[in-house]
């Protein structure tokens, strides 16, 4: 007799996490179901390579009845929560939308994975946002929670009411407090990538400079393919539980420019311009995790280092552009 395969529910799966995991997820034999809003302008960029192994469900964080649905529908072993307002700085401006999905949201699904089927094993996205204006260093599972942004105060709703569930109806849930975590295909609008992207375009004529705001923040950077394995891994766990997920490494945006500028060559001091109007409302000054629980617990380490991520990124986008210049055939 055949086992059956594990079926994983993925929200928001079209973003940077969701491709990774997805991928992942494939090359363990799961069946992977993707829930995306029903729009008329779906980003199935990240997926393109994945289209036809990945089932696409409609839904929306802001409809329970649509997780119901797709809940009664698909019938998923685990669930994934990647979905959110995840933009901290846009987060400043629509501060409703925000806790409408990246809080409320959260509350929907779970509640929807009680009524539906409680066995379902729910990883929920937490961030190392929560932390905010931070009252330790490092920080950890135990750290004091001070959110500085509408997006941090969320996402500590988000992670509370997953403690509540887990407590009151015993759910496998679990959280993973992810620490800043980039790749190739993080979103423009992200500081990493806006650096990356924009010493390639510099590079290569098509502009001179490029607009950042605050250059002295320090960030614990990690690579975004190595960390949906911790995700994958919490919810193969006995018990749930809460991890820290993060490389241990503080740097600054000033040392992630140097050394993405310096991967093509150029200076970055040339054409680097600090601009006001990327500046935070309030600023979350220095981030930085331990991540000996998810070590000791989960058997789970980073692979990839800073200078090695950067690289990456830089690498990737001189060859998005590169190609993007050529003329078709």
């Amino acid at each position: 007799m055949v086992a059956m395969s594990k079926r994983a529910l993925i929200t928001g799966i079209t973003g940077q996490d969701g491709s990774y995991l997805a991928e992942l997820l494939l090359d363990k034999g799961y069946d992977v179901i993707g829930m995306v809003r029903r729009s008329s302008t779906v980003n199935m960029e990240r997926l393109a390579h994945l289209t036809d192994s990945v089932e696409i469900a409609s839904g929306d964080l802001l409809d329970q009845a649509s997780m119901i649905d797709i809940l009664r529908n698909h019938r998923p072993n685990e669930v994934y929560n990647l979905a959110a307002q995840s933009f901290v700085h846009a987060s400043f401006g629509q501060p409703l939308l925000t806790g409408e999905t990246t809080a409320l949201g959260v509350t929907r699904l779970l509640d929807a994975i009680r009524l539906v089927d409680p066995s379902i094993r729910y990883y929920q996205a937490s961030s190392s946002e929560m932390f905010g204006h931070a009252r330790q260093v490092p920080q950890t599972e135990d750290t004091p929670f001070h959110p500085r942004s509408p997006y941090g105060v969320a996402k500590v709703y988000g992670h509370w009411i997953t403690i509540n569930y887990r407590e009151s109806y015993d759910l496998h849930a679990s959280a993973g407090i992810l620490f800043n975590h980039e790749s190739p295909r993080r979103g423009l609008e992200f500081v990493t990538r806006k650096i990356s992207h924009g010493a390639a375009t510099i590079s290569l004529g098509l502009a001179d400079e490029l607009r950042l705001g605050n250059l002295d923040a320090m960030r614990d950077w990690g690579f975004a393919g190595d960390y949906v394995e911790a995700m994958w891994l919490m919810l193969q766990q006995d018990q749930p539980d809460d991890f820290v997920v993060c490389s241990g490494e503080t740097h600054s945006v000033r040392e992630f420019c140097e050394l993405a500028f310096g991967r093509l060559g150029l200076d970055w001091q040339e054409h680097v311009v600090v601009d006001e109007t990327f500046l935070r409302p309030a600023e979350v000054d220095l981030l930085v995790g331990d991540s000996t629980k998810a070590e000791e617990c989960l058997g789970w380490k980073p692979q990839t280092g800073f200078a090695d991520l950067v690289e990456m990124m830089v690498d990737a986008d001189l060859a998005l552009l590169e190609g993007s210049l050529r003329p078709p055939r």
